[in-house]
């Protein structure tokens, strides 16, 4: 009979951990054009409905270009208005450093909101590796 309210004992506590657990999500962008506009409202809602949630973006590719100084949606709006809203709620935005010396891009180039991955490929093996799912808009 000890067993089994130990069992039904740890069976809830795993249960409220289980409840308590925070969202992790990583947005894979590769293509500003095709993926950063949805991305950035998706990435809102989501916070919205979950505060607590830990998103990371990790860009590669033509997915840097909307954390590049001056970069605008398709509507004209500047990306940092919406990538600085999100990084005050606790979102990563990361960028491909192999993507950099591809393209010939500086640092510099970029908001200061940015931060920087050896290679994003890898960055978002290893975050799933840690539990967050794999978002690609």
């Amino acid at each position: 009979m000890h067993i089994r309210k130990t069992l039904v004992v740890l069976s809830l506590a795993l249960a409220a951990m289980g409840a308590l657990a925070q969202d992790k999500a990583a947005y894979h962008i590769n293509d500003t054009d095709a993926q950063a506009l949805g991305a950035l409202r998706n990435a809102k809602n989501h916070l919205d409905t979950d505060p607590a949630a830990q998103i990371t973006f990790v860009t590669h590719a033509a997915g840097v270009d909307f954390l590049m100084q001056d970069a605008k949606d398709r509507n004209g709006n500047p990306y940092e208005i919406a990538v600085q809203e999100l990084v005050k709620r606790g979102v990563k935005f990361e960028v491909c450093e192999i993507t950099l010396k591809n393209r010939n891009l500086k640092r510099e180039q970029f908001i200061a909101e940015a931060s920087y991955t050896p290679s994003g490929v890898v960055r978002l093996v290893k975050l799933q590796g840690q539990g967050y799912a794999y978002l690609k808009p």
